[in-house]
């Protein structure tokens, strides 16, 4: 009986993961932004009205690194920082590459914070895909902007996703909430 069950909640846990990382396809990221006191026609479906990533383009023109290709949960990307100078002291501490994380036993997460404008507005790449090498399943890289308010980084993806983000020591505590109301919590490593 305990074995029957056993199996039933693995398989459960299996497919739940599988359906999230199939919910969080490869689709332009776009800010969080606060709620309108009064709804408004554009406000009545989620991420109605914000700018596509392709629409944001870079937060400010400051010094940035030399662009370094790295790869996170099997996925290539090209990673340029900003000059921590050149970013407002507040937003310092977000800067940077963050690594090592999942949501779930089989999917992986990486968070890439290139710059912060004077605003809060973050310029960033969000990197998911299957967990090991030998693992299947869908894998993506996200590009856009989040917005960093009362020291959390917040973004949604165009599915309804939102991810928030908080310092915790040298890591970032991050939280995921799928349209579905399904939360998950990983721990983000700063990566040199």
């Amino acid at each position: 009986m305990v074995r029957r069950f056993v199996a039933a909640l693995l398989i459960l846990l299996l497919s739940a993961t599988a359906a999230l990382a199939q919910q969080i396809e490869a689709q332009p990221l776009a800010p969080l932004t606060p709620a309108p006191e009064t709804p408004t026609p554009s406000s009545a479906t989620p991420a109605a009205g914000l700018p596509s990533a392709a629409a944001a383009g870079p937060a400010v023109s400051e010094p940035m690194s030399a662009p370094i290709g790295r790869v996170f949960c099997e996925q290539s990307v090209t990673v340029q920082l900003a000059d921590p100078d050149a970013v407002a002291e507040r937003y310092r501490p977000f800067i940077g590459i963050w690594s090592d994380a999942s949501w779930t036993p089989l999917l992986c997460a990486a968070l890439v914070v290139e710059n912060v404008a004077p605003d809060g507005t973050a310029t960033i790449l969000y990197v998911f895909g299957p967990m090991g090498a030998n693992a299947r399943g869908a894998g993506g890289v996200l590009q856009g902007t989040g917005i960093i308010r009362d020291g959390e980084l917040r973004f949604q993806n165009s599915d309804g996703s939102q991810f928030a983000f908080r310092l915790l020591y040298a890591d970032l505590d991050g939280r995921l909430t799928t349209p579905k109301d399904q939360s998950y919590k990983a721990v983000f490593k700063k990566t040199p």
